[in-house]
């Protein structure tokens, strides 16, 4: 099991399962949800993930026709980016993890569109886009 937490902790949650592809988004979309130079994500299905805590402190906001994106109201952390399109899973914001999920990162994605500042040297393939 994988747990994990917002930053004030009033959203919390348990995974049963692997975590699947982990990338690193260079998105202008994903850099301004999480205020950083990139957004790293993990794949998770649905049934394997639980909130335990906070559901009513969870909000949204429609990012593009496809896709909502949850924070937590009270502190701000994102937490997830669920393409309606697709689902059975959605990506999750590891950001939140509390416990190491045994996989790391594989790839850059929409580098580009990255931050003009950022120089990416970390050895990991690099995509322009999706992929």
């Amino acid at each position: 099991m994988i747990r994990g937490s917002c930053l004030c902790g009033n959203v919390r949650y348990e995974i049963r399962g692997a975590l699947g592809r982990v990338t690193h988004c260079h998105c202008s979309r994903c850099r301004k949800a999480h205020g950083a130079a990139f957004g790293t994500y993990g794949r998770v299905n649905r049934a394997d993930f639980t909130l335990t805590s906070g559901e009513s402190d969870i909000a949204s906001y429609r990012s593009s026709p496809d896709v909502l994106r949850t924070f937590c109201k009270s502190c701000g952390s994102a937490l997830q980016f669920i393409r309606e399109s697709k689902p059975e899973s959605f990506a999750l914001a590891i950001g939140t993890l509390d416990d190491d999920p045994g996989i790391r990162p594989s790839l850059h994605i929409f580098v580009g569109s990255k931050a003009a500042w950022l120089e990416i040297n970390d050895g990991l393939p690099q995509h322009t886009t999706y992929t």
